[in-house]
């Protein structure tokens, strides 16, 4: 069966196949040109999938539509029209989420950068309060914290007991707080 202007709609309502090749050729242009315009900026591959999902869509809703040749144009002209915004839509949210998600990691890597610069800082501080201890409770102290030796280990480095290493944990502690309140009052 070939298709005209006037048995188109009719052959189409049927699903008769040459009715779609004959709306494609006739409407393909216009439909082509609408979802351009609206997806300007967006692709050509953007535009051909809306193309065809407006196809489709004439395709599986035929049976809906009611009036003439001239009513048919405006009836796909609009499907284009709403196909080619929910396409354009759907794309900009897609946009969206990739720069929340760019922005999102930009904001951690900005995050560990400053974590990693604080405890920088920190350790350069705590190293400059330990430095102002005596050179054995200093050592001690680099070996407990920095090392993370135990107190055993350490005595029998450096040949005291294991009591003595824990006194000498706790005075220097002791003395590094009393440090960091007179700091705190001088600023």
């Amino acid at each position: 069966m070939t298709c005209s202007e006037k048995n188109f709609i009719r052959a189409l309502k049927n699903q008769q196949e040459p009715a779609l090749d004959f709306i494609i050729d006739m409407y393909g242009g216009l439909v082509h040109a609408i979802s351009s315009r609206i997806l300007s900026g967006s692709g050509q591959q953007a535009v051909d999938e809306c193309v065809n999902d407006v196809f489709l869509s004439v395709w599986q809703k035929a049976d809906q539509f009611k009036g003439d040749a001239a009513d048919f144009k405006k009836w796909i002209g609009m499907i284009a029209k709403y196909k080619a915004i929910d396409v354009y839509r759907q794309l900009e949210k897609q946009r969206l989420r990739e720069q929340q998600i760019d922005a999102a990691g930009e904001t951690a890597d900005r995050t560990d950068v400053e974590q990693l610069f604080l405890e920088k800082e920190q350790k350069n501080e705590l190293l400059g309060a330990i430095s102002t201890l005596s050179t054995t409770d200093c050592d001690i102290f680099m070996m407990k914290y920095f090392l993370d030796m135990t107190s055993e280990a350490i005595a029998a480095q450096l040949g005291l007991s294991s009591t003595a290493i824990d006194n000498r944990l706790y005075r220097g502690r002791k003395k590094l707080a009393k440090n960091k309140q007179l700091k705190e009052r001088l600023i």
